[in-house]
């Protein structure tokens, strides 16, 4: 197979693009896209509007995927990422993969004597309003129709059929993966953290994305008057729940790897008032990591650790996994694509890194050979209005893409 020129390669093109998709339910300096909103729904036609220009046919399907598909023979590479964002977040944070994707189909699908394609996807709600990477999990066979009778949007709970109705897409078929078209899934995406900017690096070439296990716990004392009741009768459930999550904290710490991440993400009492002791508490927590022996080590100390303060009292406490993910292995002949074409135009200035954040490429890893490309991303700030990125690194990463999309069709 021949070398595919990106001659025609357009990084003007690139940034007009995003920052048209900007205007998109626009907000402060980023935006405000929830799923399936009115502006989340001008993006998906957007997006359907500009593939026919890179030679690829749009679907807008059941589930509110985009889909750019090829009708020339040959071997195909599937790229894409999403368009709904976080509520008031940043403009970058999936539109960016999606117009990579964009660029690479127009450079690559109008070659002169190449049969293959790259056919461009926009995956709906990746960012979990109304459950997580819905669209992505669609496509590969893993959604059932009674997963999405039963998915609630987080932030007013409106049913999802009723969004997927009012946007137009009711009774549109869904559009599953084909066994054996493409060679495999590549998503670019900025890295929502401070690795690269640190070290002054311009590609990160993703190695894993890890997998996260999520818990709710529970504690139950007695609620009872706060200024009536001694001290060495209560049972109290805000100071029990204190006290564990210190505990896990020091417990995680002495058994972490190198790059494991841990967060309580809400700590509820009841009833929550200044004057009475609260008889319930309930704790989120949740940890990350990219090798599946340290996360059971992990869930293994949060096991033992609320074990032992149930024993000792003076508050019960309960735990039940509300989540689980596995790491997903990105594919090593895709990550030395990206190499290869870091080194071509970045200066090799770039690095391997597991994402601590998911992303729909760890879905899509289970149908195909999957890869991930991030560039820096100012201060590490995303899910907020003022993540951002600078026109140059955007610019060189997505000729870095590009490339790497050229490189993996032609080795195909």
């Amino acid at each position: 197979m021949p070398d595919i020129s990106i001659a025609s390669f357009d990084a003007a093109r690139v940034l007009r693009d995003l920052y048209a998709l900007r205007k998109i339910g626009e907000y402060k300096t980023g935006v405000h896209r929830p799923a399936l909103s009115p502006d989340h729904i001008a993006s998906l036609d957007w997006l359907a509007k500009a593939l026919p220009a890179a030679g690829l046919t749009p679907t807008i399907d059941g589930i509110g995927n985009v889909l750019g598909t090829s009708e020339k023979p040959g071997k195909k590479l599937l790229s894409g990422s999403h368009l709904e964002s976080q509520n008031q977040a940043g403009w970058l944070d999936g539109p960016l993969g999606v117009i990579y994707a964009l660029e690479a189909a127009r450079v690559i699908n109008g070659q002169p004597g190449f049969d293959g394609a790259v056919e461009v996807a926009a995956w709906c709600d990746e960012e979990g309003h109304f459950g997580n990477f819905l669209g992505s999990l669609s496509y590969v066979g893993s959604l059932s129709d009674a997963d999405i009778d039963a998915a609630t949007n987080r932030t007013d709970g409106r049913r999802m059929r009723d969004a997927l109705a009012a946007a137009g897409y009711q009774g549109r078929p869904r559009l599953y993966v084909e066994k054996g078209r493409h060679v495999g899934y590549i998503e670019a995406h900025i890295e929502q953290g401070d690795w690269l900017e640190a070290h002054d690096l311009k590609i990160g070439i993703v190695t894993a994305i890890v997998g996260a296990r999520q818990f709710k716990i529970d504690i139950t004392g007695v609620q009872n008057h706060a200024g009536t009741t001694r001290m060495a009768i209560r049972k109290d459930a805000g100071v029990a729940a204190a006290k564990l999550v210190v505990a896990l904290d020091d417990g995680f710490r002495a058994a972490a790897g190198p790059r494991s991440v841990w967060t309580t993400g809400r700590i509820t009492l009841d009833p929550g008032a200044p004057s009475i002791i609260p008889g319930h508490a309930e704790v989120l927590f949740q940890f990350r990591d990219d090798n599946p022996e340290i996360l059971d080590t992990l869930e293994a100390v949060l096991q033992a650790t609320v074990l032992a303060h149930n024993t000792k009292g003076p508050c019960t406490i309960t735990i039940e996994k509300l989540r689980s993910s596995s790491p997903a292995r990105m594919n090593t002949g895709f990550q030395s694509a990206l190499e290869a074409a870091a080194v071509a135009h970045a200066g090799a200035s770039l690095t391997h890194l597991p994402s601590g954040a998911g992303h729909d490429a760890q879905i899509l890893a289970g149908a195909m050979p999957s890869a991930m490309m991030f560039i820096p991303s100012i201060g590490g700030i995303s899910h907020h209005w003022s993540e951002n990125t600078s026109d140059a690194d955007i610019a060189m990463g997505a000729k870095v893409f590009v490339e790497a999309c050229a490189k993996i069709l032609a080795a195909a």
